[in-house]
């Protein structure tokens, strides 16, 4: 016996959702096999469920593609901030700077290992440090590092930082769309399910084969399991066999 399987992606909510609403508009109340009720409640729904699945979809592509540059952005930064400290370093091992000017970036004076720059935030907070450290520096009459300066690491740090802003509002605009489209989804499968509930009870004195082909005419959906798949294939078989 097959039984109905309600849908659980937002395609084959809205899917089921306006096949019910087409039979809504298509006929009169007296031949609907739902309430008016009920009617009412889907016809005013499926248009803002469609929009906040297609809104949805919107922020998701649009926070995917801008991932792309964002993650550009962030190894720019993350290489200009790590030569820097290198090039630094390697003027200290040369005795053109004292080991005293890492202090001023908030490295340890006697290391020249480069601070983590795996995550974002590592990133953020080291290039600040760089900025406002080099500049420090240099007003208390130290050396500039060159190749890169600190003006063409701050360049590569501020275009990280603008688009690690627009990102993180696209992320915000997807987080938000999302738990808008959570609570439709719970809307609509409480809608689909009084339909099909309310659709069966119609049909409930009719033949069982009868009531199912009914049923589905309002998008009602009927699925074997497995181990009944097994039994109607060999039914069918035999079935052929015997034409």
């Amino acid at each position: 016996m097959p039984y109905r399987r309600l849908p659980n992606t937002d395609k084959a909510r809205l899917k089921a959702l306006k096949i019910a609403r087409f039979r809504g508009r298509e006929l009169p109340p007296f031949k609907l096999a739902f309430s008016q009720k009920s009617n009412q409640r889907l016809q005013s729904f499926v248009h803002n469920y469609e929009n906040a699945i297609s809104y949805y979809n919107h922020c998701y592509a649009l926070q995917t593609e801008k991932n792309k540059q964002y993650i550009a952005s962030m190894k720019k930064a993350k290489l200009y901030i790590s030569h820097f400290i290198k090039v630094l370093n390697l003027a200290v091992t040369r005795g053109d700077i004292q080991s005293e000017a890492r202090k001023y970036l908030g490295l340890n004076i006697n290391e020249s290992r480069l601070p983590p720059l795996n995550a974002e935030n590592e990133i953020i907070k080291w290039g600040e440090k760089l900025i406002k450290g080099e500049a420090h520096r240099i007003l208390d009459k130290g050396t500039p590092v060159t190749n890169p300066t600190i003006a063409l690491v701050k360049v590569r740090y501020e275009a990280f930082m603008e688009t690690h802003h627009y990102q993180k509002t696209l992320q915000k605009n997807t987080a938000r769309a999302l738990e808008k489209l959570t609570e439709l989804r719970k809307e609509a499968d409480m809608i689909i399910l009084q339909v099909w509930n309310e659709v069966e009870d119609s049909f409930k004195d009719l033949p069982d084969e009868m009531k199912r082909a009914k049923a589905k005419e309002y998008g009602l959906i009927y699925v074997y399991r497995k181990n009944e798949l097994g039994v109607i294939s060999i039914f069918d078989s035999r079935q052929s066999g015997a034409g």
